[in-house]
């Protein structure tokens, strides 16, 4: 049996015959020789690991969207749904706070996901490593176990028996006391790197187990989700003609709008349900700047409790005391943020964030819708009057469930997202596929920067692939 590689190690090459070794120095010399006039092989570049793990992400994305397809809910479990909403108490302040809490909880779930996606992806990344390595060496393994095998048929002869098979014995306990060091390094390796394979692979399918039940469950908050946007849809609904016309109305004032100050001036100014919830919510600011500090101070303290009033017409408290208090509207990966390059020049006024398909759209603060439709590149696209001459734009969704004139807490859902990302002026030089949501804070029509708003865990930013 020929052991090349292990006997290249020591200058030799060695055979092995039915119970001896014989050493061939010449032969090992000369192929050492003509190895070195051969021109090394040019070696490809390792793999980037960033995009090695981009790649496997993608991949991992692909399955679980596969896979949440596949995933339906029993009949039993939608009834269960159906009456749960069925015994809720049917006013207004019961099925927002329902619809806050879901929100919340949906959102807690797309954030597990999005965790178990990355960790299933560096998982990937490391099985696809170790299976590289194994098949590298696959040549050098192979010859491994043959002389494992073999010197397990053919054991070397007993050392006191005849003076040829004493000689041949010592022969080989020679060869042995240099090869055998060099072959029990690379079984102790491959040992190593199977146990390590089978590690990975049973953390996977433990990942996976769990990842199916946390979709799972996802899947029954998107549907009560849906059940209670249906039933607050049916006790906030205007007259149908009204609602109508008002829509249709905001769609013309978007279409002649040139920008965003005026896409709101002409909200606020011709848009009744707006110009009304606006001036009740300016009237309700002044109230609160006419409170003692006392009873100022109370305010604050019952807001901060999070269990403000549910009747409330505007903020709970100003929207300049919320720095570092806002959670993102989505469960995502930041993209981009403000005063990054965005992909035409210029400097981004706002920040964007990848999400997965279909993941649910908050209100990161209390606000006034002003304006909720189509404006120009901006797609689909929520304006919320936040206070203290704030405003706050969400964009890139596929679909909205909010309408101008309300006005909506912390937390409430707004929107969903779509299946891919939408063409826009916003997510311009963006290198991913997945639905982008686009965020602008503006004071006093002028935007800023929001990241001194976000809470610390949601300050990261992700690569642009990821």
């Amino acid at each position: 049996m020929i052991l090349p590689a292990l006997a290249a190690g020591f200058g030799v090459a060695v055979v092995v015959s039915a119970n001896t070794f014989t050493v061939r120095a010449q032969e090992a010399a000369s192929e050492a020789a003509q190895s070195a006039a051969q021109p090394p092989a040019v070696e490809p570049p390792p793999p980037d690991p960033a995009a090695e793990l981009a790649a496997k992400r993608d991949q991992t994305r692909a399955e679980l969207e596969t896979l949440s397809k596949s995933i339906t809910l029993s009949s039993d479990k939608v009834s269960e749904l159906q009456q749960s909403i069925a015994n809720l108490e049917k006013n207004t302040q019961s099925i927002r706070q329902a619809l806050i809490d879901s929100a919340a909880r949906r959102k807690g779930l797309e954030k597990q996901i999005l965790e178990s996606e990355k960790k299933l992806a560096d998982l990937g990344v490391k099985q696809d490593g170790i299976r590289r390595s194994l098949h590298e060496r696959r040549g050098l393994l192979a010859e491994v176990l043959a002389a494992l095998q073999r010197m397990g048929r053919n054991p070397p002869p007993a050392l006191l028996v005849t003076p040829d098979d004493a000689l041949a014995s010592v022969r080989s306990a020679i060869l042995l006391g240099a090869v055998v060091p060099g072959i029990r390094t690379e079984t102790d390796k491959l040992a190593a790197d199977l146990a390590s394979l089978t590690a990975l692979q049973t953390a996977s399918a433990a990942e996976k187990a769990g990842l199916t039940a946390t979709m799972t469950d996802s899947i029954e908050e998107e549907r009560r989700m849906d059940l209670l946007l249906a039933e607050n849809d049916k006790l906030s609904r205007s007259n149908a003609a009204e609602l109508q016309a008002e829509r249709k109305r905001s769609e013309e004032l978007a279409g002649k709008a040139t920008s965003l100050e005026g896409l709101v001036a002409s909200m606020e100014s011709e848009i009744a349900s707006v110009r009304d919830a606006a001036a009740a919510a300016r009237q309700a600011e002044e109230n609160r700047k006419l409170l003692t500090d006392e009873q100022r101070a109370q305010a604050k303290a019952l807001a901060e409790s999070g269990v403000p009033d549910k009747n409330r017409i505007a903020p709970a408290y100003p929207f300049g005391e919320l720095r570092a208090k806002l959670e993102l509207p989505v469960a995502g990966d930041i993209l981009r943020q403000f005063g990054d390059a965005d992909g035409t020049g210029h400097e981004a006024m706002g920040m964007t964030v990848a999400t997965n398909p279909e993941t649910v759209v908050t209100a990161p603060a209390d606000g006034l819708v002003v304006f909720a439709g189509a404006f120009r590149s901006y797609g689909q696209m929520i304006i919320l009057d936040a206070g203290d001459g704030y405003h706050l734009v969400l964009s890139g969704m596929d679909t909205i469930n909010t309408r101008q004139g309300k006005f909506v807490f912390s937390g409430e859902p707004l929107a969903v997202m779509g299946a891919k990302r939408v063409a826009s002026a916003t997510a311009l030089a963006l290198e991913t596929d997945r639905p982008t949501l686009y965020i602008e804070f503006r004071k006093d029509g002028k935007p800023v920067d929001s990241r001194p708003w976000w809470t610390a865990k949601d300050t990261g930013k992700a690569r642009n692939d990821s």
